[in-house]
């Protein structure tokens, strides 16, 4: 189905700075909504359930999976993330444009169920930056660092299959890209066509 919003989906390694991003955009541009994911891992730090994401038992989870209420979950650090489809299709269908930051695995899932996402990858510019930036956060033990960069060499392997990608080197220009690849989307001639059907219709053109 051809809807009349954008589906930006975000995906990066730990580290790479994709949470940061998408809430810099988020703030510069009320047009763009977020994607609330369901997760089982606890909240971290100031995170507020239906905020930064739902966070469910292991048994709720089980029960949306068998509801089919997911477009697409997976495990991830050995938890598991899902995202709503029914949540999406209602804000798209309103012509809201929707951005969901995301593992690679789910953003390729989406892509098979809504054809028209635009999947945005973002990469570090350099391991040892990707380590230092995990080694600051200060949030995961020396263990869970080391698995999530062993994550991120099966994580950044699938970059070739994602529409954009955005090397975050300096922040204000990975968060200029990532707003340049939004507006790029809403030039395109059939978002512009079922945003403006008004001034296409009044000037002729199919």
């Amino acid at each position: 189905m051809d809807y009349p919003g954008n589906l930006f989906v975000v995906a990066a390694p730990s580290g790479a700075g994709k949470s940061s991003l998408v809430k810099a955009l988020l703030e510069l541009d009320s047009q763009v909504l977020p994607s609330v994911s369901h997760t089982t891992r606890p909240p971290r730090g100031q995170e507020k359930h239906g905020r930064e994401y739902f966070f469910v038992s292991d048994e709720e989870f089980d029960r949306m999976v068998l509801a089919d209420a997911f477009v697409e979950w997976a495990h991830v650090h050995s938890r598991r993330y899902g995202t709503s489809k029914k949540m999406i299709e209602d804000r798209i269908a309103r012509g809201a444009d929707v951005i969901l930051e995301i593992d690679y695995q789910g953003a390729l899932q989406i892509k098979r169920v809504f054809a028209n996402a635009v999947l945005v990858f973002i990469l570090p510019p350099s391991w040892e930056e990707l380590r230092s930036r995990l080694e600051r956060r200060g949030e995961d033990s020396p263990d869970i660092i080391e698995m999530r960069l062993e994550n991120a060499r099966e994580e950044l392997a699938q970059a070739p299959q994602f529409d954009f990608v955005i090397i975050n080197e300096l922040f204000e220009r990975a968060l200029f890209d990532l707003k340049a690849i939004v507006h790029a989307q809403r030039l395109k001639y059939s978002a512009q066509r079922r945003a403006r059907a008004d001034t296409f219709q009044a000037l002729h053109i199919p």
